[in-house]
């Protein structure tokens, strides 16, 4: 399945539908009367967060919306029936904003949550609704309301608990797949992820979800590589993995290009609780790894560990649990 994690769509929710213009007409009786009953109201439009969806592909190819009219109202004072609601699915995660995807208007984060983004109209009063002492055969009805009309942006930002973020052939990939059942595409160049990529950690007796990041590189916020529109899903993390490749010639230049793009791209991620981990550790002799890690750790003041992704011991474990404790 193609991920998609953003789709412009039109909503109409349900006009309502007319009054009734009758009056009562039956043999041996004198005085009928108006008897013209209610339009029906129009049907609603509702979005819905369900968790056997992970992509927004399904509006990719159907971008219109439409809410079910409400019925007429009919003679003999019978109400029009309303008309049923539409309710979209919608992966968990996923954001409703504006034509000018600038405000949110719903966010939808659990299984099963609901929110009404498009009222159908009212239906129509009948005339019977304004006979009166001094009106007793008004030939006066109503049209149905309309149902509101509108375009919205849906934005999804999957819900993990860990980003892991890092520049490409840092590794992230392959320690997704050593850490969870997930099978992202590894190779030994770069961009080989494309979307983001989810797996679950079992740890101590405890789980979190771990999202990959496809790479940044320096200049993502102004579109260069992949830019940095996959930084939406990282921002519900409670705790990001910096993943740095210690056998680059500048480690440290490396670790400041992300933090550059993590602050130009805004919402505050630059701001979040960070691990450091230093892959590729068995690369280089261990006194060098040593020296960078102290280095790293005096400069910016944030846990920093040594792992292997490709060649799995315990240190994989050690930051396992501090991002368990973390997160």
């Amino acid at each position: 399945m193609k991920f998609l994690d953003r789709a412009k769509i039109f909503l109409k929710a349900g006009d309502g539908g007319n009054g009734c213009l009758s009056f009562r007409r039956e043999k041996f009786v004198e005085y009928g009367g108006p008897d013209g009953g209610d339009g029906g109201k129009g049907g609603d439009i509702y979005f819905e967060g369900t968790s056997r969806l992970n992509t927004l592909i399904d509006y990719r190819y159907q971008q219109h919306f439409k809410g079910e009219r409400g019925e007429n109202g009919g003679s003999s004072n019978c109400y029009g029936a309303g008309g049923g609601d539409l309710v979209l699915k919608v992966p968990v995660g996923t954001e409703i904003l504006d034509e000018f995807g600038e405000n949110v208007i719903a966010d939808i984060v659990e299984e099963g949550q609901r929110a009404l983004i498009a009222r159908g109209g009212m239906g129509g009063r009948g005339n019977n609704r304004f006979k009166s002492s001094v009106n007793q055969a008004p030939r006066r009805a109503d049209r149905g309301e309309q149902g509101e009309e509108l375009w919205v942006w849906l934005q999804l930002k999957l819900i993990a608990d860990v980003g892991l973020i890092g520049l490409p052939n840092a590794g992230k990939s392959t320690f997704l797949s050593v850490t969870t059942r997930a099978k992202p595409k590894i190779a030994d160049y770069p961009f080989t992820t494309l979307v983001p990529q989810l797996g679950v950690v079992y740890i101590d007796h405890k789980e979190f979800v771990l999202a990959d990041i496809p790479g940044l590189i320096e200049g993502a916020h102004a579109g260069r590589g992949l830019g940095d529109k996959f930084l939406a899903h990282v921002e519900r993390c409670a705790v990001l993995v910096h993943l740095v490749d210690i056998t680059q010639s500048d480690v440290f230049s490396a670790y400041e290009k992300i933090r550059q793009e993590l602050k130009m791209y805004g919402g505050e991620l630059d701001k979040k609780p960070e691990i450091i981990a230093l892959n590729k550790s068995d690369s280089i002799d261990s006194k060098t790894a040593a020296s960078i890690k102290r280095k790293f750790k005096s400069e910016y003041g944030k846990k920093v560990h040594l792992i292997s992704a490709l060649t799995p011991n315990d240190s994989i474990k050690a930051l396992l649990r501090d991002i368990a404790s973390t997160s």
